[in-house]
């Protein structure tokens, strides 16, 4: 299938400040966060990635190299959050910078989310991110700086239809970032929110992209182009570098001008 139109970029912007920074991920093994774990790699970061999907995980570290670490975990079940932070922490030390990306956008009707999916899909997709947070503050405070960038949705910007539950939890996203932003700010914590529009990953592809829907989609961009998953974590790079110094509190969009 043609999925639409690429816009092969080159040269990209290389930050200096990132070299030996410590750098925590979820949702590492594959789409975004896949593609965000190598960024880092390829800037000279020490990266430690968490995921359900122990196969891809552990090839994602053959390709990067050993030096970076993986750990097994299902983000639902907070205390093996962190354990798994905690084993992070024993390999390659504390985090400088927290990638908050773990997420599910399974689709569902209303009328069938029952209290158990709606629990469900809160914990896939939302509480786990304050419990990352909280595992990482304390040393990024002994620090006197941090970066924790948390991964938004374009889902409830665009009032898009078909998975409420994961709509809401990407809707509270930004008001996790914007009263962590207060509560840590003044140790030199900067929290951000990246909002990516319709990324084509892998996932994406197999499963929702159709010729009528990247019409509909491209329809809805300003820009003629569809959105990889580099160009999500490129805007990623930057906000962990210091060259977002005085950027927090705020949303950076990555969705082509849908939104």
């Amino acid at each position: 299938m043609d999925h639409g139109k690429r816009r092969e970029v080159t040269g990209y912007a290389s930050y200096p400040s990132l070299r030996g920074k410590t750098v925590y991920l979820t949702g590492g093994a594959a789409g975004i966060g896949a593609e965000t774990v190598r960024a880092f790699a390829e800037q000279g970061a020490n990266v430690g990635f968490v995921d359900v999907d122990e196969v891809a995980g552990r090839a994602l570290i053959d390709e990067i190299g050993d030096a970076h670490a993986f750990e097994h975990c299902d983000l639902r079940d907070i205390a093996a959050l962190q354990s798994a932070f905690a084993a992070l922490k024993s390999r390659i030390g504390a985090a400088d910078i927290l990638v908050n990306n773990a997420a599910v956008d399974d689709r569902h009707n209303w009328q069938d989310v029952t209290a158990e999916y709606w629990d469900d899909r809160m914990a896939t997709n939302m509480w786990h991110m304050f419990f990352a947070i909280q595992s990482v503050a304390p040393a990024m405070i002994e620090a006197g700086r941090g970066s924790i960038i948390n991964i938004g949705s374009n889902s409830w910007w665009e009032a898009a239809g078909g998975f409420p539950a994961y709509a809401t939890a990407k809707s509270a996203v930004h008001g996790l970032t914007r009263t962590m932003a207060r509560d840590l700010g003044a140790h030199r914590i900067r929290v951000n929110t990246v909002v990516p529009g319709w990324v084509m990953t892998e996932r994406q592809k197999r499963l929702w992209v159709t010729p009528e829907a990247l019409a509909k989609q491209l329809d809805r961009q300003c820009l003629p182009d569809l959105v990889d998953p580099v160009y999500v974590a490129r805007m990623i790079l930057f906000l962990a570098s210091d060259d977002a110094a005085m950027c927090t509190a705020n949303n950076y969009m990555v969705e082509a001008g849908s939104i």
